[in-house]
């Protein structure tokens, strides 16, 4: 008997019992369900939850192995005398086998908490709710090791995943209802609660909190930690671009992170009104910044100078700006609905992620914060652009009957 066939006999047997979420879920995670709909209209589609999921995956995939690469480098960077600062993306310093096993032996405990701990809260809450078990984690679970530091300790991870599924998911009746993204309601969650192991120069490069306070210590200041304390940053924008800066795992690498917006563009997965008019609201802000500055009305002794005077388009490549727009920001159940909608949504998240990022020198990172508070409001926006048209087609109505 072939795994498939005890599976579906395992399904059959505990049809309309306790442990049948569970065993359904298993048998269509990895088969296609053989259960078809015999009443009611509805779509056919080749396209489901689960390729939609696995789809986001792919486009994820190129940000996990950069990453992987990219832990393993920025140590040997520090720590290794005859690693140089790599200049292409075809960089033997860059990809070694020296870097992959380091931040493989880093990144993939990450991502095998992230799943297991997750998966287990949903089939959890599957059993006891007896609702079905959705696959929108395997989007999530993804997600949570690329926004992390490298060095996050993993039963730091564990209580954070418990808390985003629970708190931000299961509680308002699991995957489609959910207000919050789940993902950066981990790392929220995370950062309030751990912020020592979030923020600051010593989290971002693996090893460098252990070096803390030694003659070589390792530093892992990232660009906006540099620009926050006025300070000149090391890097080109073509090392911005390309990712080879320190930074949360997935984050760094602006070029892949385009490449993986087109690819759900292209599959129709991801909202390029909303990714547009992020950008578009980022570039605002930041243009607004670089006016002030040019205008003398704030001087280089000023805390929020650096950012301020950080050329407006930069603030596109660095910190995790680019990898929340496309990834977080574009998140169909948290986003606006409505086409109009989307770029206002996208407009705001954009220009308070600016916003943020230079007046609060403390978290030089406002996308996470900026998305959470839209992800709130999605609702709202959505409820005036409908009410509007609404209005609109009523006094359509009255000219026509006039």
């Amino acid at each position: 008997m072939g795994l498939k066939q005890k599976l579906h006999t395992l399904k059959e047997k505990y049809r309309g019992k306790k442990m049948a979420p569970a065993f359904n879920a298993l048998h269509t995670f990895l088969y296609l369900p053989n259960e078809t709909t015999h009443s009611g209209s509805h779509v056919r589609a080749a396209d489901d939850l689960k390729r939609t999921m696995n789809t986001v995956i792919m486009a994820l995939i190129p940000c996990l192995i950069f990453g992987m690469f990219n832990a393993g480098y920025q140590t040997n960077l520090q720590t290794d005398p005859e690693i140089t600062q790599a200049m292409s993306l075809f960089s033997g310093e860059f990809w070694n086998w020296s870097n992959f096993v380091i931040g493989f032996w880093k990144v993939l405990p990450l991502v095998i908490v992230s799943y297991g701990v997750g998966l287990a809260v949903e089939f959890l809450f599957a059993v006891i709710k007896g609702h079905e078990v959705e696959e929108g984690y395997l989007v999530t679970g993804m997600l949570v090791p690329l926004i992390v530091p490298i060095d996050i300790p993993l039963w730091m991870l564990v209580v954070a995943v418990i808390f985003g599924v629970v708190i931000g998911k299961e509680v308002f009746g699991g995957t489609g209802m959910n207000i919050l993204n789940p993902a950066l309601t981990i790392r929220a969650f995370l950062f309030f609660a751990y912020p020592t192991w979030m923020s600051g120069d010593k989290v971002w490069v693996h090893g460098a909190v252990e070096t803390a306070g030694k003659p070589d210590a390792i530093s892992g200041e990232t660009i906006l930690g540099s620009l926050a304390q006025n300070n000149e940053i090391g890097y080109s924008v073509i090392d911005m671009f390309l990712g080879f800066i320190p930074g949360s795992v997935g984050e760094t690498s602006t070029l892949l992170i385009l490449l993986g917006a087109l690819f759900l563009i292209y599959t129709k997965i991801g909202s390029w009104r909303i990714m547009l008019s992020t950008v578009l609201g980022a570039l605002a802000m930041g243009l607004i910044f670089n006016g002030v500055v040019s205008a003398g009305w704030i001087d280089s002794s000023s805390k929020f100078f650096g950012l301020m005077n950080t050329e407006f388009w930069h603030h596109l490549i660095i910190g995790g700006f680019a990898f929340g727009a496309v990834y977080m920001a574009t998140d169909p159940v948290t986003a606006s609905q409505t086409n109009k909608g989307k770029w206002i949504y996208g407009f705001l998240i954009g220009f308070i992620s600016i916003l943020i990022r230079v007046f609060n020198p403390a978290y030089p990172e406002g996308v996470m914060l900026a998305i959470l508070l839209m992800n709130v409001f999605a609702p709202t926006i959505d409820h005036y652009v409908v009410q509007g048209n609404v209005k609109k087609r009523m006094k359509r109505i009255k000219v026509k009957t006039a």
